[in-house]
């Protein structure tokens, strides 16, 4: 095995779940709370159980500080509906509820400002947007609408933007010949199998993704590349599966072998037909997948 694949099964092995490694930075980055306010946030009001659930969960596997914490908890009940544009979000409310400071409320307001979630306006206050002013390609809005009431909605159009994405980026990076990208895309190849065979589905996943964003840079299409997150997000989204990417299997893994041999030959026409093929192994797909025109 390749140091490479060493370095990902020691790192996997760190965490217990998810696709963060021991040494991901948080995604917010402000400085860390006091002391004092490190407690861990409560639900608001009594919000759904399994929405507290989600939440715990996303904010333990990504070491997520105060400020993380509370934007994954406001957007997931944003997003579910929970708070709604019938009345405004005081801070001074959300700082009592959650027993945490202002400038953690302040900061975490702002960051859901900028995915469009929420807005701040002079005599008015904050208020929830519609969902036509959300942005619904932010990693996290697609993490929490596939925890929420649109987790069927949110797969299949995840679906959907896979199958536009990945076999276009498949075909563009068998044209480029970046060898040194390449070679990554056969090391995920080795990492996958040898987790597969020690049964390490943190490390599967963790090279899943890292293939399929690797791909994606390879196409050497800077719009597509700004999509990668989408693709990501896919990948991480727990709960019914949308592609075969989510388990480890002998299809998944030949598949995505094949795809980094027609690269390394610069075969396009196989390296798209066998991504295509790739998102068709789990039956979920096929209900996204358009049918053929009729002659």
């Amino acid at each position: 095995m390749s140091t490479l694949a060493h370095t990902m099964m020691t790192a996997a092995r760190s965490v217990d779940s998810g696709l963060a490694g021991s040494g991901e930075l948080d995604r917010y980055p402000y400085a860390e709370a006091p002391a004092g306010e490190r407690a861990a946030l409560r639900s608001w009001g009594g919000a759904d159980s399994e929405l507290g659930r989600a939440s715990r969960r996303g904010a333990a596997s990504r070491g997520r500080g105060l400020h993380g914490q509370l934007v994954q908890q406001l957007g997931q009940m944003i997003v579910s509906g929970d708070l709604g544009a019938d009345r405004p979000l005081v801070p001074e409310e959300i700082g009592q509820r959650f027993e945490v400071s202002r400038t953690v409320v302040r900061e975490s307001l702002r960051v859901l400002e900028a995915k469009g979630l929420v807005s701040a306006r002079p005599n008015v206050g904050t208020r929830v947007r519609p969902v036509s002013d959300w942005n619904l390609l932010d990693p996290d809005i697609i993490e929490w609408r596939a925890y929420g009431p649109s987790r069927d909605d949110q797969r299949r159009e995840l679906a959907e933007l896979r199958w536009t994405i990945e076999p276009l980026a498949a075909r563009l990076a068998a044209g480029h010949g970046r060898e040194d990208l390449q070679q990554r895309l056969a090391d995920m190849v080795e990492i996958m199998g040898h987790a597969m065979t020690q049964g390490d589905g943190i490390t599967f996943s963790r090279a899943d993704a890292e293939f399929h964003a690797l791909l994606i840079q390879a196409a050497g299409n800077r719009m597509l590349e700004h999509l990668s997150g989408i693709v990501s997000a896919a990948l991480q989204v727990s709960g019914a599966p949308v592609t075969g990417c989510d388990r480890p299997t002998e299809a998944s893994l030949g598949h995505h072998a094949r795809i980094a041999e027609a690269l390394a030959t610069g075969d396009s026409g196989a390296a798209e037909a066998t991504m295509r093929q790739l998102l068709m192994v789990h039956p979920e797909v096929e209900r996204v997948v358009p049918a053929p025109r009729e002659h």
